[in-house]
């Protein structure tokens, strides 16, 4: 197995992009990842390209053509992936598949989304019917918001089930928005949400659907954005001039996938989810405990709750706790969503698993700014999920020392 690196990242602020056209997207993604190391799209061999809503919300198909008109890209294995909100992670390891394979020791992968008009407004209704595609046809009907509707169902049994209250998932949410004030790349920069406010049901905060817990505040955002990865063998950093020394090792990977159907399954305890994370801990040779860094798919705040268990840091059922107890923050045991995640960050579907991996690269590599920056960054583990707790994505990270 070829050791893979992470030779550059870049990302577009994450919110509008306005006019900007999805080939405009595709070559910006691309050239703009290249220009953080001063190489040329002719250097990279294979890539991949990761969207979700390209067809329904863009009109926009066969993406791998839109990266080989980058010049330097034609001629060479590209293709696009789509694995609903884990494409973005999805893209990435159809890189490091490529490079295992031998096609090539310089890759790059690119995730973006643009589900905002050419004056940066939304179409809710049209958003939550494309969306709601990435579901089961049985689990529609009857819901106007798909996915807000099934995660509050999720929501509701977690909380059943361990006696979580909406306050305890106010405190995902409001610790999120404060990472987000932060971070120089999130949508919500500018917007600060306190945790009386996330918690109670009052002006925008409303209840998504009646008679189940979610609340405004509980959501991620529909965010435009785009995000590149450039990834390299060790015959690839020497082909770029790129020293080893202070990068970031994909030092394990793992992918699986549950029944597309919520129903039938236990999705507080998903097991593709926890199988992805276990193969990528047990690729890396470590363990939760390793892990002082992590990302992970808070689309709803309970995904945030759930997540921190499928990376290993809380038990089952103790999720919202290690956010309530602050364990989750900057400074705390394991600094989680640092970025603010999907829910302040941002959530452009398809950018989000690069996005993901990335931020936990600049988090070992000390590029974050001082107040989200976790202390000693050994490890970070991530955990990108599609559909309704149903495709998974998992990786772990490790700092190479020098």
């Amino acid at each position: 197995m070829k050791k893979i690196y992470i030779a550059a990242y870049h990302q577009s602020k994450f919110g509008k992009l306005f006019d900007m056209t999805v080939p405009e997207i595709v070559a910006n993604a691309v050239t703009e990842t290249c220009a953080e190391i001063g190489v040329e799209p002719a250097g990279i061999d294979v890539a991949s390209i990761g969207a979700t809503c390209n067809f329904s919300l863009n009109q926009q198909g066969l993406l791998a053509g839109l990266v080989a008109m980058v010049p330097g890209l034609g001629a060479k294995p590209i293709e696009a992936v789509e694995n609903a909100c884990a494409s973005g992670g999805q893209a990435v390891l159809s890189v490091i598949g490529k490079m295992q394979m031998g096609l090539g020791d310089v890759g790059i992968a690119v995730g973006f989304e643009k589900m905002r008009n050419e004056e940066g407004k939304m179409d809710g209704a049209l958003i939550g019917e494309v969306l709601g595609y990435f579901s089961h046809p049985d689990e529609r009907e009857g819901k106007v918001y798909i996915f807000p509707h099934l995660f509050a169902e999720v929501m509701r049994d977690y909380m059943a089930a361990h006696g979580t209250t909406e306050r305890d998932f106010a405190e995902i949410s409001s610790r999120e928005y404060g990472n987000g004030n932060h971070n120089p790349y999130a949508q919500m920069q500018k917007i600060q949400v306190s945790l009386d406010e996330a918690a109670t049901p009052e002006g925008r905060n409303r209840y998504i659907v009646e008679g189940l817990p979610l609340k405004t505040y509980d959501c991620s955002q529909i965010t435009d954005g785009y995000a590149g990865m450039i990834l390299a063998t060790e015959d690839g950093l020497t082909k770029l001039g790129i020293a080893k020394a202070d990068l970031v090792e994909i030092a394990g990977w793992g992918q699986a996938t549950d029944a597309l159907k919520k129903e039938g399954r236990d999705v507080l305890k998903p097991e593709g989810a926890f199988a992805a994370m276990n193969a990528a801990y047990e690729m890396a040779g470590a363990g939760p405990d390793d892990v002082n860094v992590a990302e992970i798919h808070d689309c709803f705040t309970v995904m945030g709750a759930i997540g921190t268990e499928v990376i290993g840091k809380a038990g089952y059922g103790e999720g919202a706790r290690y956010w309530v107890e602050g364990k989750a923050d900057a400074k705390g045991e394991c600094g989680i969503n640092t970025s603010g995640g999907l829910i302040a960050k941002g959530h452009p579907v398809g950018a989000s698993g690069v996005a993901m991996i990335g931020g936990c690269a600049w988090q070992l590599q000390a590029k974050v700014p001082a107040e989200l920056q976790v202390p000693d960054p050994k490890m970070a583990a991530t955990f990108n999920i599609g559909g309704p707790i149903c495709a998974s994505v998992c990786t772990v990270l490790r700092r190479v020392e020098n």
